[in-house]
């Protein structure tokens, strides 16, 4: 298989292959250090749901019985347009920018979701999964981003190489789970704190950040299986909170939020990577993302973590047009949205807002710098 359309588990049996000459530690970030909590017993994390961990055999065999979706040659596609500087009170907008990497702006703040501009998600830049378009915002283009949050220390959503970059543009500020700070401090970061789940953390006066459980794992290589936190994030905003779920599995935590937070005014959820079925327990499908946008009671929901790197075996339009499929079927259709290429859109405050809101910004507001 061309290294460059190398799947999940082929990558596992190349850093298996390569361990032993490496010393049994390839690539392994640093590991939590702290007191046994509901979620970590002292040296790993876990799940709240049933989300048992896979053996390399397991994977092995479910990849020779599914067969992979088509995915297109690079395409060298033309970006979307600048986003605002900002966009001021009551205001939110929402662009896709790749994979998980999504832009979030609201009541002035800009936030930035596990970016990543790197060609490949990987360790060493020769080898993974090589993406099949640029980013849908240019770099260059991006407006002063205030706040970058990691959910976990996969290398398609902590991206070393472009946190660097936004840390000498914007000098933001990082949030991150439990026990991953110690990977950013050590690479030269400053501005770095790091949240357990249900801890929050101000922005501004009208904007804070949750740290809130996802159903999934963590490693930077193969000695430090779930040592370090995963999770998504809530973004309460003047308009109403805002979730990105991060990398999941559908589990119990949606409805715990759900009872938390109250309705959604905006979901960013994971739709792809969802095959073979064995891995769907930690990586939402299309079907596991609307059952998600249900629970949390969306007024909107938008679609991530599909169409940019050949990550696992469903094909490159797989995901978004199993999710079509699925809202066409809906007696009413929800409005969840399949963003295309650096597509951005304002989202709505939530109905109990709105009224409030009315008297604080005209519908058309943007502030810039």
């Amino acid at each position: 298989m061309p290294l460059d359309r190398q799947s999940p588990t082929s990558t596992v049996l190349f850093l298996l292959l390569c361990a032993p000459l490496l010393g049994g530690c390839l690539f392994a970030g640093p590991s939590h250090q702290g007191p046994p909590l509901a979620h970590f017993d002292g040296e790993k994390f876990h799940n709240l749901g049933d989300a048992p961990e896979l053996k390399t055999t397991e994977l092995v065999e479910a990849a020779l019985k599914e067969p992979r979706g088509e995915w297109r040659e690079y395409e060298e596609l033309t970006p979307g347009r600048t986003p605002p500087t900002r966009v001021g009170p009551g205001r939110l907008r929402v662009t896709l920018i790749n994979h998980a990497t999504v832009l979030l702006q609201a009541d002035g703040v800009n936030v930035l979701t596990d970016p990543i501009y790197s060609d490949r998600p990987s360790p060493v830049p020769w080898v993974g999964p090589k993406r099949v378009h640029p980013p849908g915002i240019r770099f260059e283009d991006l407006p002063p981003i205030h706040v970058v949050v990691v959910s976990h220390n996969h290398y398609d959503h902590m991206d070393l190489p472009t946190l660097r970059r936004l840390e000498e543009a914007h000098h933001p500020r990082f949030i991150v789970g439990l026990g991953n700070k110690a990977l950013l401090k050590g690479e030269g970061f400053r501005n770095v704190e790091e949240l357990d789940w249900w801890q929050s953390t101000d922005v501004t006066p009208e904007v804070k950040v949750t740290a809130v459980p996802a159903q999934h794992r963590s490693n930077r290589g193969l000695t430090d299986l779930s040592e370090t936190l995963w999770a998504g994030y809530v973004v309460s905003t003047t308009g109403g909170p805002v979730l990105f779920a991060g990398d999941t599995g559908f589990g119990p935590h949606f409805s715990m939020m759900a009872a938390r937070f109250g309705p959604m005014r905006l979901s960013v959820l994971p739709i792809g990577a969802f095959r073979p079925r064995i891995i769907h327990k930690v990586h939402m499908g299309p079907r596991e993302a609307l059952d998600a946008h249900k629970v949390l009671n969306s007024s909107t929901s938008v679609a991530m973590h599909h169409n940019t790197f050949p990550m696992a075996f469903d094909g490159q339009d797989e995901a978004k047009f199993l999710l079509l499929r699925l809202l066409a079927r809906e007696e009413v259709r929800p409005r969840f949205w399949a963003l295309g290429f650096g597509e951005g859109r304002y989202v709505e405050p939530l109905p109990t807002t709105a009224a409030a809101l009315a008297g604080i910004c005209h519908p058309d507001t943007v502030v810039s710098e």
